[in-house]
Formats: structure tokens, sequence, C-alpha cells
């Protein structure tokens, strides 16, 4: 240990910005003001008055010290609330929202940097703190409970990601502002075998890798989905707990299912080791567990073979020539399902940059395996996504992009769930209501387990009138998936349908409900918004909507909302423009 080097009990705070990544992909520029803006007019001297020290700044995260763990957690709150006040009457696209750990422990003073495990701590509380809210270890909570007015909720026993020993852990969190958004309320168990795949450990020591990993486990859940004995939850919500150590039980009740797989996969040159478990999650047993060391070309009967497991597990009645014909492996070329599992996870960050890197991969995979129906559908959906969020200069030439490379995929195997699902919005955008229903269904009999499709399906039948059964596809799709920031893009048809129905009050909760999920929702979401303040006479609110839609898309008019939004009855067309005319859209 150096001369410099020192070692004291300390209050260690870490704390961070909720999707800042997603905020800096939509405006850069604005996010870093904004950031400099609050920590000069509201963080900084709150830190310093209650003594505290700013040991580090890490982009959005900052790391600080304090003598007492009374005035840290004080000022935590104080923060906290002041940023509830402070993005009141912001758009919620460029909302700042903090998550907060606090830990008391001994630290390292090496200049003027702090070390150690009560470090460590700190910053993992921070991880599973929730948005806008303070995660505090157990040591903490006794050292404030009887000394700050503050209510601290139980959140249990946590394994913690390279921490030695689990943390019981006390929650905060302020004061709902939007009383209009809808509450989510607890999940019970679906009436057949559910459940979570989560994604598998890399223990490859190569961070590269990472989307070998995550292939292996969103191949599972394509193959589960398929199987309709199963409640499959989504790929999104189960890829939620990505890098968090959560108790297993707790990760099942939150995604309301019974079972959950979880397992790790270590790549070396040409060999393969993947370990997987099947747990009980509801009685708290090991189903069974496995270890598979294979040569890399074997990957495929590896899945297969834990998939087969899981089924005679859980349900031994179900056929096993069923679950083959569920099965559907386009990619037997090692190198294109390798390429193709790196554009799932570009396709994955939903963000303009990785749409144009998934699709640079998957014309890598069609050059190398032209019947790869998986990556056609992907290309498809690929074009589609960039359709939605305003990436593309010409959207014509992407949405027939989108429809050729469907077509293909079919073409080739007329079981592509993707690929049946995006003809029936091509379908919609034409007109022909009736026929994008019967490729919607199409989907769904494939894939019943698919939020995806519920999802799709849910917006295709909100353009056709069918309202009732829109929102019970979307509730379904939200059901599936229920920790999935990517619900967003279900929230936005909710909103539509709630407004059609009358219920504007309703409409913007779901609109608020996908911003602050996803700050970077479709831009689209602004056009129920905007129209259901204009029929509540909320003008200020109804103009606010309309510039954030036209910051999103600049060039958004009736006449293109009308293409956009093709409405099967006339009365709801007439009612959606003249609301958006209302509120000062241009023609």
């Amino acid at each position: 240990m150096s001369n410099n080097t020192q070692r004291r009990l300390a209050a260690i705070v870490s704390a961070d910005v909720v999707g800042y990544s997603r905020l800096m992909g939509v405006d850069e520029t604005g996010t870093l003001a904004d950031l400099r803006a609050h920590r000069a007019e509201l963080i900084d001297a709150l830190i310093t008055e209650h003594g505290g020290r700013i040991v580090k700044v890490m982009g959005d995260g900052l790391l600080l010290e304090y003598p007492s763990v009374v005035a840290a957690t004080q000022c935590m709150i104080e923060i906290q609330q002041g940023m509830v006040t402070r993005n009141q009457g912001v758009d919620e696209a460029r909302r700042m929202v903090f998550r907060i750990g606090i830990n008391l422990g001994d630290i390292i003073i090496e200049g003027e940097d702090i070390l150690g495990d009560g470090v460590n701590i700190a910053a993992r509380l921070q991880e599973i703190a929730e948005p806008g809210g303070i995660a505090v270890s157990d040591r903490v909570h006794e050292d404030i409970r009887d000394r700050l007015e503050a209510n601290f909720e139980d959140a249990g026993r946590h394994t913690l990601k390279n921490i030695a020993r689990p943390v019981h852990v006390w929650r905060w969190s302020a004061q709902a502002t939007a009383a209009e958004v809808p509450v989510d309320e607890p999940l019970s168990l679906p009436d057949k075998p559910s459940i979570a795949v989560l994604p598998f450990d890399n223990m490859s020591g190569d961070e590269e890798q990472e989307y070998f990993a995550d292939g292996i486990a969103e191949d599972i859940i394509s193959t589960l989905s398929r199987l309709p004995w199963f409640f499959v939850i989504s790929r999104n919500s189960s890829f939620s707990f990505k890098g968090r150590s959560t108790d297993v039980r707790q990760m099942a009740q939150e995604l309301g299912v019974q079972y959950v797989l979880e397992g790790s996969v270590r790549k070396a040159g040409s060999r393969v080791r993947i370990t997987a478990q099947l747990i009980d999650a509801r009685n708290d047993r090991h189903i069974w567990a496995e270890r598979y060391d294979r040569e890399l070309t074997d990957i495929f009967a590896v899945q297969d073979e834990i998939t087969e497991k899981i089924v005679g597990a859980v349900s031994p009645e179900f056929m096993a020539a069923e679950m083959h014909r569920a099965r559907n492996k386009a990619a037997q070329n090692l190198d294109a399902w390798d390429l193709l599992m790196q554009a799932h996870w570009h396709l994955n960050q939903y963000d303009r940059e990785g749409n144009i890197e998934a699709q640079k991969l998957l014309r890598q995979v069609i050059t190398l395996d032209p019947n790869n129906d998986l990556a056609l559908s992907d290309l498809a959906f690929s074009h589609f996504i960039g359709l939605m969020w305003g990436w593309f200069e010409d959207p014509a030439a992407s949405l027939k992009m989108a429809e050729e490379a469907a077509r293909k995929a079919v073409i080739i195997n007329e079981r592509n769930v993707t690929a049946w699902m995006f003809l029936g919005r091509i379908d919609i955008y034409a007109g022909r209501h009736d026929d994008a229903i019967g490729k919607g269904r199409k989907a769904l009999d494939l894939a019943p387990n698919s939020a995806e499709s519920h999802g799709w399906m849910g917006g295709i039948l909100m353009l056709s009138g069918e309202r009732d059964a829109a929102i019970s596809e979307l509730e379904l799709a939200i059901r599936l998936s229920p920790r999935d920031p990517f619900n967003a893009l279900w929230y936005a048809p909710m909103s539509v349908l709630h407004f059609l129905a009358g219920r504007y009050e309703e409409s913007i909760g779901w609109c608020k409900k996908s911003l602050q999920d996803l700050p970077n929702a479709p831009p689209g979401v602004h056009r129920p918004m905007a129209a259901s303040y204009a029929m509540l006479d909320r003008m200020d609110e109804a103009r606010n909507a309309i510039e954030a839609l036209r910051s999103r898309i600049p060039n958004v008019s009736i006449a293109t909302t009308r293409q956009q939004m093709p409405f099967r009855r006339e009365a709801d067309t007439a009612h959606f423009l003249d609301a958006l005319r209302k509120a000062g859209l241009p023609e």
C-alpha cells in the first residue's frame, strides 16, 4: 500500500441516467446540455450543501463520497424529488431520470479516487435501482430508518454481480407524478406451462463473443414460441435481466412464469461448452442440468437437445413429432448463423447505426446462403422498423425492399413467422385490410406464443376497425413480454384505440407510458397524444406534442398521416385527422 493510500468508513453513492444512450441517439447536443443544466442548477449545489464530494464523472454517471450516510441519503432524495419537478412540462422524449445506489462501507483512498468493495456494492445497487428511485444496502437502512422521514421498502436479499455475499436491499421511489399512466398489476400464472429463457452467460472472456451466447438463448426461445402448449416470455423481457445477478424466484415473479432456463456458453477455437439448467422457480427446485462439450458444427443439435429436454421435463405428454414440426432452422451453415446472430444483436439495439450494420450483415448472410429465409425476414423487419422511426429518406423504396425480402422468405419457407407478420403490415399500407388480417392469423397459427405476432396483429386489427379484438391482442403481447422496453410499440396502437373510443385521458396515459419506457419511442406516438389533448381542449399540451412530432418527422402532415394510418373506417380517419388539425398539424 503506497504512502498516499488511506482507508476510512464512508457513504458511497453511485448514480447514472436511465436510457442515456437512447437520449444521446435522439439528440446528442440537447442531452449533453440538459445534463449540464441539471447539474449546474440542482445536483452539484445539493451535493455541496450536504457535505458530499464528487469523486469522478463517467459520462452520465457520478461517483460520490459523503462522511454521513444520513446526509448522503437525504441529498439523493432531494435530487430525485427535484428531478420530478424539473421534468414537469418537459417533452417525455427528453426527460432525464436517474437511478441511484447508496452503500456504507470501508473505502480505499488513492489520491482523488476511491476503491474497494464498498464502492463496488454501491455501483451494483445503482444497477438494480428503479428509474427515479434509490436502492440502499441494509447497513445504510439501519443508520437512516429512525433519522429520516423517508419510506424505504424491503426488497429482500439480492445476489449482486461480482459481490461474494448476498446483499439485503431496500428501495425508495418518488411519488408517481403521472396518475394517468396505467398501473401495472401483479402477474398471475398462465393456464399452461410458462417459461422464461434467460440470456446465457458468455464465459469466453471475450466481449465480442456476447452475440454468440445471446444467439443460443434466442434460438431456444424461437423454437419454444412455436409450441402451442407453452407460454413463452419474449426475448426482450427475458434479456432485460442480462448482466443482473437477481434471485431466480424474483425473476420468475416479475415475469409471471413458473419455469426458468439459464445457462452459459464458453467458445474456444472450434469447440464450445454449453451448460443449461431448468428451474421450477415457484417450487424452488431444479428439474435438470446438463453440460455439453461439442464441436461448433454440432451447435444446432445441442439447441434441439436442450429444447427436447425442456419439453420432456415440463410436459412429457407433448408429441415429439409436433415439436420437430415446429422447428425452423434455416441457418445450418455455421458461418451464416454466426453472422445472423451478430445481425440480431445489432437489430435489438433499436437505433439507426445498429439497423444499418444489421442490414450489412444480413446481406452477407444472404450472399453465403441465398435460401436463408431468416436473414430475408430480418431484412424486411429492419426496413420496416426504419420506416417507423423515420430513419430512411425514401420510405416508399424501403417499403418495397421490405416487401421483396418478406415475399422471398415465405417462398423459401412458408412457416417463417416474421415474414408473414410484415407482409400483413404491408397489406395494411395498401388498404388490403382483410388480406392483412389473414396474414396476421397465419403468423399467430405458426407462433402462438410470439409477443411480436400478437402485437403486430393488434396494430392490424386497430387499423381494420376491430377495436376489442385489437386490445385483446395487444394485452396478450404485453403479458408475453412484461418487462420489455419495446412494449412501447404496443402502447402506441393502444393509445390510438382509446382515442377512437373517446377515452382521451386513457389515450394520453398510454402515450406517456410509451415515452416513459422508451424515450426514443416511434415518433408516431405523439400523434394520438396531440389529438387527445386537442379533444380535451388542452391546446398548449396539444401544440407541444405536435412540436415534438415535427422535431422527429419534419415533413409530417395531415396528408402523410393519412397514408401512414390507413384506417378502414372513414369515420375513424375523420375523427383522428380533425383532432390533429385542431392541434395544429398542417395539411
